[in-house]
């Protein structure tokens, strides 16, 4: 059984998405975020209405800006969330040249 999304999932989640798969977090920023910009993404929060993500825009690198991602719907646990983000870098890689 997979484990709610609590503060500490989040932040196992964020980990491991920031440590091994920040293409992934990068294409966030620019697909869903519409920060084309985008030069770094690193995802600072997972909630199961969304996912917070800190970004550097190639206009201000010495600065990042917040944004905040909505899910399609309401994420159950951090299964469905793995399965959401999967899901949505798919979509993204096919939005982003």
């Amino acid at each position: 059984m997979a484990d709610p999304i609590t503060p500490e999932v989040s932040q196992r989640i964020c980990a491991h998405m920031n440590d091994d798969h920040a293409e992934a977090v990068l294409l966030y920023a620019k697909a869903y975020g519409k920060a084309d910009q985008a030069i770094a993404a690193q995802m600072t929060a997972i909630d199961p209405e969304g996912m917070d993500l800190s970004v550097t825009l190639e206009s201000t690198p010495s600065g990042a800006t917040t944004l905040r991602i909505p899910f399609e719907r309401r994420l159950t646990d951090s299964e469905d969330a793995h399965q959401t983000l999967i899901g949505m870098v798919r979509q993204a890689r096919s939005q982003v040249s």
